[in-house]
Order: structure tokens, then C-alpha cells, then sequence
């Protein structure tokens, strides 16, 4: 098989992962919207304290839930293939431009996001993850370039590295980022909403208290692998290509600044006590300023990193 043929591959297994996971999503929504009247689940019990039946979601919610689950397993597995393939087309690692970096950062969400929802069962999360990523790989393909070799600088091993650390990360910010929308909304709900009216499917996800762990845990975890990958690899291969550790370039400031905001966010949190709508407000600023060093800075603002486009 050529190296032709293996791009070819790749982009129809990329194209293929991003159909697949727009329809992820709508199940997801769907699924929302046919618990959209159902009381939070509960227990039934006779009068000798035993269960006798259980009120859970509506067969189409579940079966809904079911179905986009299966489909980003799916579109994971469909999104592997094209991210090999395109290694091997290229032949290197598969993160050399943005449009590689979109691909492998959507495939490393989508794969946190499935182990974790087997260890802490986030399938709540479900349609923030599918969305974001959707849009990411369809972005991506906005700035696709063909598979070829890459620029003199990212010759190193340090590539390797600094972008894993990059990647590994930001899979983490973006499931704690979806947990923090999710605890916003709900810790309203519960401020606001009388017990009378508490129907539908956010009254069938964890109390506020609990996705806000969720969230703090997924930072906690993301953090040191940040700063390992933006305060300490890349400098390491900044002195290596460009003969300085740190020289200020756009993408170098906008790597700390997301730094010293999940900084911030983690030291809060352990010393002043900060849970609940500010620790959480504080975690989106973080992950918007991740979102805009990869995005933002690439494609808006000049600067050594310019390749990365």
C-alpha cells in the first residue's frame, strides 16, 4: 500500500469519525429530551421495607443514551484508524500541524471520556464531549494540509513529548470543563427550582457537589502533566531549535497564562476552600485560554510557532 493511499485512508476515516460522532451527539440530546418529564429516579418499597420496583428513565431516554454511547465508541475507533494511518502516511507522529493536533486531541477526549464514564459513570457529560469534539474535527478539516514531512524545527524527539504532555492535558480540561458547565447549570437548578418541578434529565445526573469533584479530580490530574508539557518540555526543545529556553513568543505567553489561571484554580481550591460557581467560572477562563493557544494564536497571531497551522 502506498503512502498516497494511507492519506487517502486517513481522510475518509476522519470524515467518516466526525459524521458519526454528530450523530453521537444528537442521540445524546435526544436523550435529554425524552426525560424531559421524568421525575429523578427512585426507589419503591412495600411496607416491610423492601423494593419492590424501581422508576427509571424511560425506555427511549435509555435506549437513546445506549445508542450514543455506541456511537462514540465508534467514532473513537473509526478516528484511531485515522490517526494511525496518517502516521504512517507521513510517516512520523501524527501531530505536526493543527489539522493532525485537532484529529489526535479530539481522539484523546473521546478516549478519556469513555474509560471515564466506565470508572465514574459521566455518561452526563455525554453531549458537551460529542459537540465539542465535532466541532473540532470539522474545524480541523478547515485547515487540512496533506501528509508530508515536517519543518527543520519539530525534527526532535521533543515533539514527541511536548505534544503528548499537550494532548494528554487537554483531554482532561475538556471533560473537567464540560463538568464545570454541567455543575453551573445544576447548582442553579437546585438554588431556584422548587421540589415540585425538579423533572427531566438534569434531576437524573449527580447533585452539584458530586460533578464538582468530578471537576476538581480531572484538573488535579491535568495540571502537572500541563505544566511538565508547556513550563519544562517545551522550553528543553525551544533551546534546542531556536537555541533559547524562553523568548516570549505568543504561543510560549499564552501557555503560561493558561498556566498560572489552572494555578490559580488548584490553589484556591486547596487554601482558600473555593468550591462551587467561582472555582468553576475560574476552570472555563482556564480552558478557554488552552482553546485560544491552539486556535486563536495559530491562526490570528504571528510568531515562531507559525508552522503549527
Amino acid at each position: 500500500m502506498t503512502l498516497e493511499n494511507l492519506a487517502q485512508i486517513s481522510n475518509y476515516a476522519v470524515a467518516s469519525a466526525t459524521g458519526i460522532l454528530a450523530l453521537a451527539f444528537v442521540a445524546y440530546v435526544a436523550q435529554w429530551g425524552f426525560a424531559r418529564n421524568l421525575a429523578p429516579e427512585r426507589e419503591l418499597v412495600d411496607s416491610g421495607g423492601d423494593v419492590v420496583a424501581d422508576v427509571g428513565p424511560s425506555e427511549r431516554s435509555t435506549m437513546a443514551g445506549g445508542i450514543g454511547l455506541s456511537l462514540t465508541s465508534l467514532s473513537a475507533v473509526v478516528l484511531l484508524i485515522g490517526v494511525l494511518t496518517r502516521s504512517l502516511a507521513a510517516e512520523r507522529v501524527p501531530w505536526g500541524n493543527m489539522y493532525e493536533f485537532g484529529c489526535a486531541a479530539t481522539l484523546a477526549a473521546l478516549t478519556a471520556y469513555l474509560v471515564l464514564e466506565r470508572v465514574w459513570d459521566i455518561e452526563w457529560v455525554g453531549p458537551i464531549i460529542t459537540g465539542f469534539g465535532t466541532v473540532v474535527l470539522g474545524a480541523s478539516a478547515m485547515v487540512y494540509v496533506p501528509a508530508g514531512p515536517l519543518v527543520p524545527a519539530l525534527h526532535s524527539y521533543w515533539l514527541v513529548i511536548h505534544v503528548l504532555g499537550a494532548i494528554i492535558s487537554g483531554s482532561a480540561f475538556l471533560v473537567g470543563a464540560a463538568a464545570s458547565v454541567l455543575y453551573l447549570v445544576k447548582s442553579r437548578a437546585e438554588r431556584t427550582t422548587p421540589e415540585a418541578e425538579r423533572t427531566g434529565f438534569l434531576w437524573r445526573i449527580p447533585a452539584s457537589a458530586k460533578i464538582d469533584q468530578v471537576a476538581y479530580r480531572l484538573h488535579a490530574f491535568a495540571f502537572p502533566i500541563w505544566t511538565f508539557a508547556a513550563l519544562i518540555a517545551g522550553p528543553i526543545w525551544a533551546q534546542y531549535a531556536w537555541g533559547r529556553y524562553w523568548g516570549w513568543d505568543p504561543k510560549e505567553v499564552w501557555a503560561f497564562i493558561t498556566w498560572v489561571v489552572y494555578a490559580g484554580y488548584l490553589h484556591a481550591r486547596a487554601t482558600a476552600g473555593w468550591k462551587g460557581k467561582a472555582a468553576a467560572i475560574l476552570a472555563l477562563i482556564g480552558f478557554a485560554t488552552f482553546v485560544f493557544n491552539f486556535v486563536g494564536v495559530n491562526l490570528w497571531v504571528g510568531g515562531m510557532h507559525s508552522y503549527a497551522k
